[in-house]
């Protein structure tokens, strides 16, 4: 069941008329989108809907989720802006109607789920996705808490156990060619609450 707090600090956070992530996509979710044929794509944790809405921009039929009412009230505003449509449901992943093998790709976008549940979710998005679909993620190192410390502007979780490590994630992928994966230094400009230089984990996979 979901943490009430979490949901409220959530709900919090997506309620202003401001976008809190901002309206473009993700770069690095940009930069691999372009790399692929367009199908069938889901968004975990996907907030506001900038990513999503992109991904429908550029053909793709797209499915989200969210915890979050009023992250999902501003990514139909967004998708409405675009002319697109996007499936976009409310709730925890074991709650929702996906289909084993339904998607082509899914994307995690600082898809920051609670410690105690990030793996688990991981690795029961596995059957959503088909043999040889694509992983596309980017989330927070658990050295970004460095980061943090000297700018809180660039965001992320300040917790250590919510944030992400190269072996944590090829645990959590085992069954994937790994196209990529690495920890990198970015710049980061995404609306009111990722601003400033972080670390990264970044991770592209095949699905075996």
């Amino acid at each position: 069941m979901t943490d009430t707090a979490w949901l409220e600090r959530w709900n919090d956070r997506y309620k202003g008329e401001e976008f809190a992530y901002g309206t473009k996509p993700n770069t690095y979710l940009k930069e691999q989108l372009e790399t692929l044929k367009p199908g069938s794509i889901l968004f975990p944790a996907e907030g506001e809907g900038r990513n999503a809405v992109f991904a429908a921009t550029q053909g793709w039929k797209v499915s989200a989720f969210d915890i979050s009412s009023e992250g999902k009230n501003k990514a139909l505003q967004l998708a409405g802006h675009h002319h697109v449509t996007i499936d976009y449901q409310i709730g925890e992943l074991q709650t929702l109607n996906f289909q084993p093998e339904q998607f082509d790709a899914i994307a995690l976008i600082y898809a920051h789920f609670p410690a105690d549940i990030k793996s688990s979710i991981h690795k029961m998005l596995d059957r959503y996705l088909r043999q040889d679909g694509i992983i596309i993620f980017e989330a927070f190192s658990k050295s970004h808490l460095d980061y943090v410390a000297r700018n809180e502007k660039v965001g992320g979780p300040k917790d250590i156990d919510s944030l992400f490590s190269i072996d944590e994630i090829r645990a959590d992928f085992s069954n994937y060619s790994i196209i990529e994966l690495e920890e990198k230094e970015i710049e980061l400009s995404e609306g009111l609450f990722h601003n400033g230089t972080g670390s990264v984990i970044r991770f592209k996979g095949q699905k075996l």
